[in-house]
């Protein structure tokens, strides 16, 4: 039985009609991923379902309201991308209508129930998305996030959901819930693979000259001194997180993080929402009944033109006024960890209470995008509930924007999901880099590495040199060894390749003390890059060393 068979196969056998809208026949998806294994490509086979608030060309798109489909002639920039590097579309997934939700039961077409446990809440607003990558219907999924809604379903069913900063990827060809504030969001069953993804998706964000590409070797990260919403079962799961953090050689922090929760309340509970008035407010309030709004989200939405200019301007300045004292909490410290959500309701619990209920499980997660962070929701564990039933466990690591490859590096250290390997995913995208050959002090472990990783360089891996360099003992402190091209008498020399920002590698150069020089180098493989050398007044003194000698010590 081919893959697609399989999937299709599981698909009926799971009876989860309320996962997708949309399912595309069996038979095109089968030659369109016959095409893409033998065309390649970095995502070649890769089985993507994609949010019903996303166009892709040919299907229709519902937002999860019917009376507003329509049916799009091209991809949305996102899909597009991924497409190209081989990922093959299997349908479009279920959503809290106009993405506005946290749940994933505010749909006409069923809520989205939880891949394990059919009387919960699947999380939302991308419900269908999550739940078809825990199930297995779809490798990743694309879904879309303003307060949480590629998060919080990642958490519930224990997958990778990766929210960039905003802009690195295109929302064009996305249906808007709050334009300021929505990203496109990659849902995976690992680090691994959404790392590749969003590498591919990623291709239209302007990346700092000194972008980071890793945590440093011992990072501090933040994480809350106390914790709301969270039943004693959960603050435990919390709490082993943390000690899996320093176990991991993290130094965590504990910080007052109130601001942050403060900034959460405002995405509904001020004029912020009116933008998504301005999205879809009109055709709300000229619906038919036959249109099948979702009550909730017409009442949040529809009542969302009573704001005034002023009022939304106010409350963005208390947005930028929160967000400056909370990143001031958050000090030195490269990430903030906090829950993915708080607990795992019923479907019973959110009928009963709707608004509240979905409040709660933005708590640690509506802040995010008001304060333009970067964040990856990983599993970590999971927790058994007060009825003995199992509910999956999962922390959200938080950081500055453009910091998104030092959120992935730490997210990987701590969750139990694969983690990301090779290059970061901005790497992959269109953030500049530069590489540096390192020997001595400098490689990883020894006493001066840390001014490479504190640059936010990423370990590439051991290389060695062409057969036409030596090296000799230089008389610093501490010791290092000088790399000199002799192409009579050199040898291959081993040593590490490191990934870093061109900007990083200008301020290592400029504080790189004599006689050290940095210049190019010639790899086994034929390739040059930039690598340590030293000044040729320091060389006629200098004891030889053998090739191996700073690694075998």
């Amino acid at each position: 039985m081919s893959r697609i068979a399989e999937i299709f196969a599981a698909i009926e056998a799971a009876d989860r009609p309320e996962v997708f809208i949309t399912l595309r026949d069996e038979a095109d998806v089968t030659r369109e991923h016959a095409a893409s294994l033998a065309a390649g490509g970095p995502l070649a086979g890769v089985v993507l379902a994609v949010k019903d608030n996303v166009d892709v060309a040919g299907l229709p798109t519902t937002a999860a309201c019917p009376g507003f489909e329509y049916r799009p002639e091209i991809d949305a920039a996102a899909v597009a991308a991924l497409r190209a590097a081989g990922a093959v579309v299997i349908g479009k997934t279920n959503l809290d209508q106009f993405a506005t939700g946290l749940v994933g039961t505010r749909s006409p077409y069923g809520a989205v129930r939880d891949s394990r446990r059919d009387d919960r809440i699947s999380g939302g607003s991308s419900s269908g998305s999550a739940v078809a990558v825990a199930l297995g219907f779809a490798d990743i999924a694309i879904g879309t996030d303003t307060a949480g809604s590629g998060r919080v379903p990642a958490g519930l069913q224990g997958i990778v959901g990766i929210k960039p900063t905003l802009g690195v990827v295109s929302n064009s060809g996305v249906v808007p819930a709050c334009a300021s504030y929505d990203c496109v969001t990659i849902l995976a069953a690992d680090l691994d693979l959404a790392n590749r993804a969003m590498g591919v998706m990623s291709d239209t964000g302007t990346w700092p000259a000194g972008t980071h590409f890793a945590a440093s070797e011992r990072p501090v990260v933040a994480a809350p001194d106390t914790l709301t919403a969270l039943d004693p079962a959960w603050q435990a799961a919390f709490e082993a997180a943390v000690a899996q953090a320093q176990s991991a050689g993290i130094e965590v922090r504990r910080i007052n993080i109130d601001d942050f929760l403060a900034a959460a309340k405002l995405l509904y509970d001020g004029a912020l929402v009116a933008e998504r008035y301005d999205a879809v407010g009109e055709f709300i309030s000229a619906a038919k009944d036959s249109d099948g709004l979702d009550p909730t989200v017409a009442g949040i939405i529809g009542a969302a033109d009573r704001f005034r200019a002023t009022d939304l301007l106010a409350d963005r300045r208390k947005v930028e006024e929160l967000r400056i004292r909370a990143l001031s909490a958050l000090g030195d410290a490269a990430a903030l960890i906090v829950p993915t959500a708080p607990m795992h309701p019923t479907l019973e619990q959110v009928a009963a209470d709707p608004i509240g209920v979905n409040a709660t499980m933005g708590t640690y997660t509506n802040f995010c995008n008001l304060f333009d962070l970067c964040a990856v929701a990983v599993p970590v564990s999971e927790v058994v509930e007060s009825d003995g039933s199992t509910a999956q466990f999962g922390i959200t690591v938080v950081g500055r924007a453009y910091d998104d490859a030092v959120v992935l590096d730490i997210a990987g250290r701590i969750g139990s999901s694969l983690p990301a390997t090779g290059p970061s995913w901005p790497e992959r995208a269109d953030a500049e880099v530069a590489e540096v050959f390192v020997v001595g002090a400098h490689l990883r472990g020894q006493p001066l590495a840390g001014q490479l990783t504190g640059r936010g360089a990423r370990w590439s891996g051991e290389v060695a040199t062409a057969p036409t360099y030596r090296l000799v003992a230089l008389d610093t402190q501490p010791a290092k060894p000088g790399l000199i091209r002799d192409t009579d008498h050199g040898q291959s020399i081993r040593g590490e390749l490191w990934t870093l920002s061109p900007a990083a590698l200008g301020e290592f150069l400029a504080e790189l003390p004599a006689p050290m020089t940095l210049g190019p180098v010639e790899l086994a493989d034929g390739r040059w890059t930039v690598g340590f050398g030293c000044s040729h007044d320091s060389v006629a003194a200098a004891e030889p060393l053998t090739a191996t000698h700073w690694l075998e010590r």
